[in-house]
């Protein structure tokens, strides 16, 4: 890639950032609840709930333009690959990080693409339920979030509970609803010596339960 190309892509994601972030806190007036964490630029994996496409966007726009800058969200392949327009979304414009659920080579590996994003010294938003949920019960997490803090310890995994998104941008719609919406930082949550992988994905699912802000949640 020539530098004025470089310089033009690097640009694109620069306004695409600085634009969705700016109609996230009109449309939603997010309230970010910085709840046993704060605000750093400290290398991190944002773990979360989901439920709309929106919600990588509600949660990078809490975060700091240079915070912002280094955070990539993790996306289905089989879903933002499907298209050129869809992967130019993703890729260029939002600068996320596509991984397949169907690989077939080592390098094509989500779990080896997602370390070479920490190994550059970035941060990530993942969401490991592994899809999108539209009920109000949270799903067991699957392993990524647990092969990744034992791969990378110094990196601090953050719980963040994203309020209200699925209302403001539901399944199959692309204009949003003006919505209040909060997202909640919780604790980091790490592997514990001698901890295996299903006690420390229940623990971090529980640790995510505990942010949600509805009155009547059931665990």
């Amino acid at each position: 890639m020539s530098k004025l190309a470089l310089h033009t892509y690097t640009l694109l994601q620069t306004v695409t950032s600085v634009g969705l972030s700016a109609m996230a806190w009109a449309v939603t007036g997010v309230r970010p609840i910085w709840n046993g964490s704060q605000p750093s630029e400290r290398q991190r994996i944002y773990f979360a709930n989901h439920t709309s496409h929106g919600d990588f966007i509600l949660l990078s726009a809490c975060l700091s333009e240079t915070e912002r800058a280094k955070t990539h969200a993790i996306a289905a392949a089989e879903y933002w690959g499907k298209s050129r327009l869809r992967r130019f979304i993703a890729q260029d414009m939002l600068s996320s990080v596509l991984i397949s659920r169907q690989w077939t080579s080592e390098e094509e590996h989500p779990i080896s693409i997602m370390l070479s994003v920490l190994d550059q010294g970035h941060s990530l938003i993942i969401f490991p339920e592994g899809t999108r949920n539209m009920s109000d019960e949270l799903l067991p997490f699957r392993s990524g979030l647990y092969n990744l803090s034992t791969a990378r310890p110094d990196v601090e995994l953050i719980p963040c509970w994203i309020e209200n998104m699925s209302r403001v941008l539901p399944k199959g719609q692309f204009l949003p609803v003006p919505l209040l919406c909060r997202v909640v930082f919780g604790a980091p949550v790490a592997v514990a010596p001698g901890e295996d992988r299903r006690a420390f994905l229940q623990r971090a699912r529980e640790a995510l339960l505990a942010l949600d802000p509805r009155p009547d949640r059931d665990d």
